[in-house]
């Protein structure tokens, strides 16, 4: 977790809207359809170590949830 207060206070915006939340949205960076996903390190709810490629091995439908819910 970034040690930045400013940093953090802007991501835990109070108002779901475009002003707030859109400088999170980089959808441009992603993989395009099809690529490879980078691999990363993963924690499951028991604090069990894994790696995404680890999980898509084992799975045939995996989500994985990223950002908060306002």
């Amino acid at each position: 977790m970034p040690d930045d207060p400013d940093l953090i206070a802007q991501y835990n915006y109070d108002a779901f809207i475009p002003e707030k939340f859109g400088q999170w949205m980089r959808f441009h960076k992603s993989p395009a359809v099809g690529a490879k996903g980078p691999d990363f390190p993963l924690w499951d709810v028991s604090g069990k170590a894994s790696t995404l490629h680890d999980i898509l091995r084992q799975h045939t439908y995996t989500i994985v949830e990223f950002g908060s819910f306002t």
